[in-house]
């Protein structure tokens, strides 16, 4: 589906193996650069598998129970699978306000507003990356991961919402290095929604995302790499 402001909405259906989402990424970042494609928001489910970040500490690998890849966005290991909303947006910041911080904001905003199309009251939490709430006993957990890469100007990779994965594929690594708190979905909060249903709330929210990079002013605090 073409969006207005020349980007391509694209849902896969089925589980997409993540060396093939990485070779398009990557081919089209290259394309996106050069005015040769449009920017690309991609929505998609992967089989159960474990990424690393630049930042990855082998420590934190607790169990290799699932294939384990290497990739170049930035942050710890992740889990991705059945039952997860994968979110890969490509834009291009030369003409969306360079600005990365602004961007990391924005994407974090978005995933929030659409949690919130559920009942969801998600938020940031100072000093954790990633996106939170509580569950019904009281706890925070992650409900939400966040990891991109930049390199000249576009984005790659995006975001990772739990809507009905199985919570214990987790347990094979530290989620983003971050030991302390559980990770949570939307069907262990006891909602319904299908992929589907996410997909329909990230839509209807996207003009937000989109204004909010609007107003970035193009004042880049974080050098892309």
């Amino acid at each position: 589906m073409q969006l207005e402001d020349n980007i391509d909405w694209d849902v896969s259906d089925g589980l997409t193996p993540y060396p093939a989402a990485l070779a398009r990424m990557e081919q089209l970042q290259s394309a996106i650069r050069d005015n040769e494609a449009r920017e690309l928001i991609w929505l998609l489910e992967h089989p159960a598998l474990y990424t690393a970040g630049t930042s990855a500490d082998p420590a934190e690998l607790l169990s290799a129970q699932f294939p384990v890849h290497e990739t170049g966005r930035g942050g710890r290991y992740t889990y991705h699978g059945p039952g997860q909303r994968v979110g890969y947006v490509m834009l291009d910041l030369a003409r969306r306000g360079k600005d990365v911080r602004c961007y990391v904001h924005a994407l974090e905003g978005w995933v929030i507003d659409a949690l919130g199309h559920f009942g969801v009251t998600a938020r940031r939490a100072d000093g954790r990356i990633g996106i939170w709430c509580d569950t019904p006993d009281g706890h925070e957990a992650k409900i939400g991961a966040i990891g991109v890469r930049i390199r000249r100007w576009v984005t790659m990779h995006g975001f990772a919402v739990n809507v009905a994965p199985d919570l214990s594929h987790f347990s094979g690594i530290v989620p983003c290095g971050i030991a302390e708190y559980p990770v949570t979905s939307l069907a262990e909060l006891g909602i319904e929604a299908t992929l589907q249903d996410f997909d329909a709330a990230l839509l209807a929210t996207l003009p937000a995302f989109l204004n909010a990079l609007a107003k970035a002013g193009g004042n880049c605090t974080v050098a892309p790499q």
